[in-house]
């Protein structure tokens, strides 16, 4: 589950980079263009101009105005954020009812000795989640991260491209230039909210998100270190959002965990009957004929018996 976890996040990860550091061509006299750059950072150019002139047109006035584009789109995502958090929690909270069944399986994963025993305890592991209603991920979605990839690419061209957005400072530090500041600060951030996030999980649980606590803000501290530092302030405040976010669902916990005990109660965790491997099936077979045969041939030799006799 863990590893299925970090899987997810790599592909998307990869797909980002590639969004924001492609789909932008220029001209042979240095002029940008294409879909991305027409689409997309022109009209964000337009906004964070409208924004800075709004908030007092000074030497910070383009830091504060992606503030406060980040502040938007992060309060237009807040219900589905929360909704997706919720519904993780929730998968955490089942996964404590079946933790007696999945050790066992987690057992004979690691006895595990031929491809059909393997397959036969992933079989097992799909069916026990499957029929107690329990998502292999965790519950934890990408649409979040999927909406805010145009975002990402419409800032990330809006600042590289443009001059005035390229030579503008943010209290010292120029936001067209990569920022060792915003670096620290995005994986600072997003290690708080990982930490957040295992507060009040039971110390299984705990173990096992401790490596998406690490792979996170790592991910993201690389994706920050990549891009401009207007991007990485958007970075950053996103992920004292995301801080927020996560007290809440932190204060929701207790209320989750009663609800869903309550639930295991009226429906008690389903147990599942092991898988027993094809090898072994064909050698329980064979030993029954062999059995079988036996009992045959005995059966013969006492029948033979009793009619010389007679």
């Amino acid at each position: 589950m863990k590893k299925k976890k970090l899987l997810t996040l790599v592909p998307i990860f990869l797909t980002i980079s590639l969004f924001l550091s492609g789909c932008v061509q220029r001209t042979k006299s240095g002029k940008p263009y294409g879909i991305i750059y027409d689409h997309l950072a022109i009209p964000t150019q337009h906004i964070i101009d409208w924004l800075s002139n709004l908030l007092g047109g000074n030497g910070n006035s383009y830091g504060w105005a992606i503030i406060a584009i980040t502040f938007i789109v992060r309060l237009v995502l807040m219900p589905v954020m929360l909704s997706q958090s919720k519904k993780a929690t929730i998968q955490q909270e089942k996964m404590s009812s079946i933790r007696p069944q999945l050790a066992k399986i987690q057992k004979r994963q690691k006895e595990a000795q031929t491809q059909e025993e393997k397959a036969a305890v992933s079989q097992d592991m799909m069916a026990l989640y499957k029929q107690n209603n329990i998502s292999m991920t965790g519950g934890i979605g990408c649409l979040p991260l999927l909406i805010q990839m145009p975002i990402f690419a419409a800032l990330y061209a809006a600042i590289q491209y443009s001059d005035l957005l390229s030579k503008s400072s943010f209290y010292g530090i120029n936001l067209g230039h990569r920022s060792f500041t915003f670096v620290v600060l995005t994986f600072l951030i997003y290690a708080l909210q990982g930490w957040l996030s295992l507060q009040g999980i039971p110390e299984e649980q705990k173990k096992q998100m401790s490596s998406m606590m690490i792979a996170s803000p790592v991910m993201l501290a690389v994706m920050t270190y990549i891009a401009p530092a207007g991007l990485g302030l958007y970075f950053f405040v996103g992920g004292i959002f995301a801080c927020l976010q996560t007290l809440l669902i932190n204060r929701m916990r207790p209320q989750i965990k009663k609800r869903i005990e309550k639930e295991m109660k009226k429906n008690p965790p389903k147990e599942i009957t092991p898988t027993v491997p094809t090898n072994k099936k064909a050698t329980i077979t064979s030993t029954s004929n062999e059995h079988a045969k036996k009992m045959h041939a005995n059966n013969r030799k006492r029948n033979s018996g009793k009619q010389k006799r007679n």
